[in-house]
């Protein structure tokens, strides 16, 4: 995430980060809320347990190995996708065992801003969660709650700044302040907010056509990125008369390129072409 992961762990969180994608294609924001918590259900395992960390980065285990190890540990615990999903994901090479449950984590707020983002509450969770930042870090008495061992204070006092948010904001919420896992309130903050925002940029697609197209046609090609992406999305539209074949499509998020994006682009080009 926004943690410095370097080496083998970051060309991990590539692929973990499409392997969410699969995940929450197509699913509805109950769905993708509940990975969420399954996913923050298994950062608090590892954070907690060094002897699960290293045995699900350890190098000389094969991923068979890994993925017995996991159904023993969670399959009672935790659904079908998550399970999947650490199975993925520990069969991937990591430079570091923390580095694994900083990814995880980030999976877990990308999941619930999937889910935002299919309940059309991104935009407010993303503004929720700003807010309380600046509420926590101009107030000393807040910054020494919350950085206090006291679990049912903590998540009383948040339960109370977070009166009228929404859903994912409560819940993102909740787990950072008993998740701070040494870190600062300003780089857990920071680490939330990139989450965030890189699940932002994964449904935002800008579109350069070489001509204006119609309301309608900006229409029908939201509807057809929308399903091809299986999560809503949205399009910034850029004229361009240069751009090669009438018609790109690139994602603000810049692991979503290659084949979809060709694919992407071949159905606006379908569809800015036709009347």
């Amino acid at each position: 995430m926004r943690a410095h992961l370097g080496g083998s762990s970051r060309a991990s969180l590539v692929a973990a980060r499409i392997a969410l994608d699969a995940a929450v294609k197509g699913v509805d924001a109950k769905t993708a809320s509940t990975l969420s918590s399954e996913l923050f259900f298994i950062t608090d395992v590892l954070g907690s347990n060094i002897s699960v960390r290293r045995a699900l980065t350890d190098p000389s285990r094969d991923a068979q190995s890994k993925s017995v190890f996991v159904k023993d540990l969670l399959a009672s615990k935790v659904g079908a996708p998550a399970l999947g999903l650490l199975t993925e994901i520990s069969a991937l090479r990591w430079s570091g065992a923390k580095d694994l449950v900083q990814v995880i984590e980030q999976l877990a707020i990308e999941a619930e801003a999937s889910a935002a983002n299919i309940s059309g509450e991104l935009d407010r969770v993303e503004e929720e969660i700003f807010v309380v930042f600046n509420t926590i870090t101009n107030s000393s008495e807040l910054r020494k709650a919350f950085k206090s061992d006291a679990v049912q204070a903590k998540s009383k006092l948040a339960q109370e700044i977070l009166k009228n948010a929404s859903p994912s904001t409560s819940k993102l919420l909740s787990h950072m302040v008993n998740s701070w896992r040494g870190r600062s309130i300003e780089a857990t903050f920071a680490d939330y907010q990139w989450a965030l925002a890189a699940r932002r940029n994964r449904v935002i697609a800008l579109v350069k056509v070489a001509a204006p197209i119609t309301q309608d046609q900006q229409t029908r090609l939201v509807t057809a990125l929308t399903s091809k992406v299986g999560q809503p999305v949205r399009i910034n539209i850029e004229i361009d008369p240069h751009v090669i074949g009438g018609v790109s499509v690139k994602f603000a998020d810049e692991i979503v390129d290659g084949s979809i994006s060709n694919r992407l682009a071949g159905a606006a080009r379908a569809l800015a072409g036709s009347k």
